[in-house]
């Protein structure tokens, strides 16, 4: 498991990341739940199952056969592992899209959800092996 706080380059030395919100990659992919908020496509699913790979205290990146874009709104269901039920985000907006991978912002986030993801990450980076070499 790796975050963005640094990643070595081939000389071996740390290059920073320029993340405003380091991203900490899970050690055990969870799943979660999309549903397009707003007008439907022709085709799409009202809700779809993804799975996240990782996530900051802002966004996650999830893989999903969802049919969403750049620049849809979406909400969505998290079931953290650190959580005993998942966790709503109301609001988020699609960022970016690659084969069926997508990197999600939120939006508006509560003191509680902020809270929750935070002690999910904090745990993640704590359980990390150390790094090779």
């Amino acid at each position: 498991m790796t975050d963005d706080l640094g990643v070595k380059g081939i000389s071996g030395r740390n290059i920073p990341q320029l993340r405003k919100h380091p991203r900490v990659r899970v050690s055990a992919p969870f799943p979660c739940s999309l549903t397009r908020v707003g007008v439907l496509r022709k085709g799409a699913v009202e809700q779809s199952l993804g799975i996240v790979y990782d996530l900051s205290a802002k966004g996650v990146r999830v893989m999903t056969e969802a049919v969403i874009t750049p620049g849809d709104r979406i909400a969505m269901s998290l079931r953290l592992p650190t959580l005993a039920a998942s966790m709503f985000i109301e609001a988020a907006t699609v960022r970016w899209g690659k084969e069926q991978t997508y990197g999600v912002e939120f939006e508006g986030l509560s003191p509680n959800e902020n809270k929750h993801l935070q002690t999910f990450m904090n745990h993640q980076s704590s359980s990390a092996p150390p790094p090779a070499g």
